[in-house]
């Protein structure tokens, strides 16, 4: 049986585990590895503050560790950002009422991260670790569109990426290839400017005199086939157009495959990304308490002390050690007798504005009518960017992301009611999708800027905030330790937050072991 043969009967071409897909040679072991951390912790008894992945995370390993641990989650859920809004999900923001998502079961979208990067090991090992599976994300996709609302030639069209980033190629390589003559580098023979040309003309496929012409890679007006069908080869955008038509404008420079953590494979928790979050929980749901609000943190001589709300009234908590996870601008808003160095940081540490829509359809017509199966659309508009599913192909129905925005974008929207942000959704998105008046069904739209117990995307750092307030948070400030993406180089993913709560446990592990009352800086977020 060839391997082909074997992934489509075990149903892993669509969906493939993790165990499987390293068996197979499809994917490298990710050598992030379980704590071989020793000694024990001898009960010592943590707090942890919040319930996403950094403190299910800190949890999980201190547990293992013989630490006591208790976790206060303000939400009815655990996962913090890390959610995925399936049929029935609630949501709220502060400026407006509560609603539930009315999707057909087993549809969703995920709210929050949707992407694991192959380079992301310690994010790929808790899969394997907690028996998540996963599959391939299909974050580059050349048949998607670049659509720019303007004036220009090719404005307010939908065109497709495979076009413009050959055009552009191909031009650019055009006009490089004809300046090597008269400016080598002196380092540089005529042979090496030779060999550059050559490259110049395979990169961007251009003909003998070094002029570039349409050709299959970007695509057909009528595909080959058949008989007499050898298809036929759009003619290129001119250059001009292009730029006139703002499709080389900051909107369309994120080119997926240049950014590392962006770079294909990446992978998807299978069911949604929560899955992760809710295989975490598994482990440790004793400990565990939700719908508990924390009101005041304090250092004491002997520990912490914390005190909470649930639906009972307020209680009071006390251990030896806390971990702090909540988002910043949560934690700014409780009460606490933190240094003031650390409450500078907490205070000047920026967090984003974004926000998602998830539109379900009764017809996957981005794939039916054209071609479309995963990956992003690209805007200048509102919408930013829409995202199509990279899970159940050519199934009935699906969700799209109908805009995934960001900053002002983010809070123009985010302004509106769900009903308007809705109908912004669909009114954008047919300029696109003329299908969406005929199939759209439902939606529910999060800005997580203006949800409550998380009041923001991630963290932003400019370079004066990564100086001077990113290293206050690093170090605990007497018995309590923050963690989480903010307290990393991998804001905004699922790595930076478990990567922060390995670096924070094994931290609390050398001072409880040691008997430390102190002990190095963290050097890795």
């Amino acid at each position: 049986m060839s391997r082909r043969d074997f992934l489509s009967k075990s149903g892993l071409l669509a969906s493939a585990s993790y165990p499987a897909m390293i068996a197979l040679g499809l994917l490298k072991s990710a050598p992030a590895h379980a704590f071989n951390l020793e000694k024990k912790g001898n009960g010592k008894k943590v707090i942890i503050l919040g319930a996403g992945l950094a403190g299910l995370a800190s949890a999980y390993e201190l547990t293992k560790l013989g630490y006591e641990c208790t976790i206060l989650e303000a939400r009815e859920r655990t996962g913090g950002r890390c959610w995925s809004i399936k049929n029935g999900s609630s949501h709220l923001e502060h400026d407006k009422p509560l609603v539930s998502a009315k999707f057909d079961e087993g549809l969703y979208f995920n709210a929050g991260p949707s992407r694991i990067p192959h380079n992301h090991e310690l994010t790929l090992h808790y899969c394997k670790e907690l028996g998540v599976p996963i599959q391939v994300y299909n974050n580059v996709n050349e048949s998607t569109y670049f659509f720019a609302e303007g004036k220009g030639a090719l404005s307010n069209k939908k065109v497709r990426n495979r076009e413009i980033h050959n055009d552009i190629r191909g031009y650019m390589a055009e006009m490089l290839s004809k300046t090597m003559d008269s400016n080598l580098d002196s380092a540089l023979t005529k042979e090496d400017g030779q060999k550059i040309i050559e490259y110049l003309m395979a990169e961007g496929g251009l003909d003998v005199d070094k002029l570039y012409k349409a050709s299959a890679r970007r695509g057909y007006i009528e595909s080959p086939g058949a008989g007499n069908k050898p298809g036929i080869i759009t003619d290129p955008y001119k250059l001009a157009d292009i730029i006139k038509s703002g499709l080389m404008d900051p909107d369309f420079y994120n080119v997926a495959e240049y950014t590392y953590e962006l770079q294909m494979t990446m992978f998807q928790a299978v069911g949604g990304m929560d899955k992760i979050a809710q295989a975490f929980e598994k482990k440790v749901a004793p400990m565990l308490k939700l719908n508990a609000e924390v009101l005041a943190i304090d250092n004491t001589t002997e520990g912490v002390k914390i005190i909470y709300k649930d639906k009972t009234g307020e209680h009071e908590l006390q251990g030896d050690l806390c971990i702090c996870t909540l988002p910043l601008p949560v934690l700014s808003n409780v009460k606490n007798n933190f240094s003031s160095e650390v409450n500078r940081a907490i205070d000047f540490i920026e967090y984003n504005k974004t926000g998602k829509i998830g539109l379900q359809f009764k017809r996957r017509f981005w794939e039916e009518d054209e071609h479309i199966y995963g990956g992003i659309t690209h805007t200048n508009n509102e919408l930013t960017q829409i995202f199509y599913p990279s899970y159940d192909y050519l199934s009935k129905k699906g969700i799209l992301i109908g805009y995934y925005n960001f900053n002002e974008k983010a809070a123009l929207v985010s302004d509106l009611s769900y009903a308007e942000r809705e109908k912004l959704a669909l009114q954008k998105g047919r300029l696109i999708h003329p299908q969406y008046d005929k199939e759209f069904e439902s939606s529910l739209s999060v800005s997580w800027h203006k949800t409550k117990y998380s009041m923001g995307g991630w963290a932003v750092y400019n370079t004066e905030t990564r100086k001077n307030s990113y290293p206050a948070m690093l170090k605990p400030d007497g018995n309590i330790y923050f963690a989480g993406e903010h307290l990393t180089y991998l804001n905004a993913w699922m790595a930076g937050a478990l990567e922060s709560a390995r670096s924070v446990v094994t931290d609390i592990h050398a001072r409880t072991t040691e008997s430390r009352l102190k002990y190095p800086t963290q050097t890795k977020g």
